[in-house]
């Protein structure tokens, strides 16, 4: 029976800095949480809620995320998300996500992870970049 059920969570933080605007990070032009940095505290909120229960030798990997981006967060201010594991299919992994500020929610959407065993994960790269 898999430890990975439906009602785990995790949560992920930080606070905006410069290196966190999307002027930064080449997204847009304003000084402000980068949609590109909030997809990353998604996903490590998502990892945090599952990562202790893969078995040894597995990982998660991000397959597909759709979430909305609706408010500006300022440097300075913290930006949190948190994911839900809403569905498990075999390996496929279901999450219901949501980041907020200080103040207000940001962001909101799904997310969907699978899990691989490594060794094989690494090989099959491994055989792509020699052209096989």
């Amino acid at each position: 029976m898999s430890p990975l059920k439906p009602g785990l969570t995790g949560t992920a933080e930080l606070i905006v800095g410069k290196e966190h605007t999307a002027a930064s990070v080449g997204s847009g032009r304003v000084g402000v949480l980068a949609t590109p940095v909030m997809i990353n505290l998604i996903e490590a909120a998502a990892l945090q809620a599952i990562e202790a229960f893969l078995p040894d030798g597995h990982q998660s990997l991000g397959t597909f995320l759709e979430v909305s981006h609706v408010a500006a967060t300022p440097v300075g201010m913290q930006a949190a998300a948190t994911a839900e594991l809403v569905r498990v299919e075999g390996r496929l992994l279901h999450f219901r996500v949501c980041a907020a500020d200080e103040v207000e929610e940001i962001g909101s959407g799904t997310h969907q992870r699978i899990v691989v065993n490594v060794e094989k994960f690494d090989a099959r790269v491994a055989r792509k970049s020699k052209g096989e």
